[in-house]
């Protein structure tokens, strides 16, 4: 049962990723105004983040309490770590960047957050195979 949970907490993430990915930010950017657009991106960017955080570390946990530290685990805290990181380091750093209009700045970090983005995906869909 509790291994059941931690495969479905794992593709609720991947979800949520895709969905956020391919749907929310390209509707984001195609129907509101510059100015909007970057209010409400940096509004939900933390709700994204920090419900995906806290559902890594209920399947990082639920990995440790199952003794499975096989590759998965490492993907999960991989995940989990990549999480924080960009929620508590990087999109700050991005948001100065952006508001600072350091445009070259702001570009290298926003294609970090995209890479790590797509790289725990591919973590993710590792874990579900």
């Amino acid at each position: 049962m509790i291994e059941e949970i931690s495969i479905y907490l794992t593709a609720m993430i991947l979800g949520i990723m895709l969905f956020f990915s391919f749907v929310i930010a390209p509707v984001v950017f195609t129907t509101l105004d510059e100015d909007n657009a970057r209010k409400f991106i940096r509004r939900i960017f933390p709700f994204y983040y920090n419900v995906n955080l806290g559902l890594s570390l209920i399947v990082l946990l639920t990995f440790l309490f199952l003794s499975k530290l096989g590759t998965d685990f490492y993907l999960i805290l991989a995940i989990t770590l990549l999480f924080a990181t960009s929620n508590y380091l990087l999109m700050p750093l991005i948001n100065k960047y952006r508001d600072e209009k350091q445009d070259k700045k702001f570009k290298y970090s926003h294609f970090i957050s995209v890479a790590i983005n797509f790289i725990q995906i591919i973590a993710l869909i590792l874990i579900l195979l």
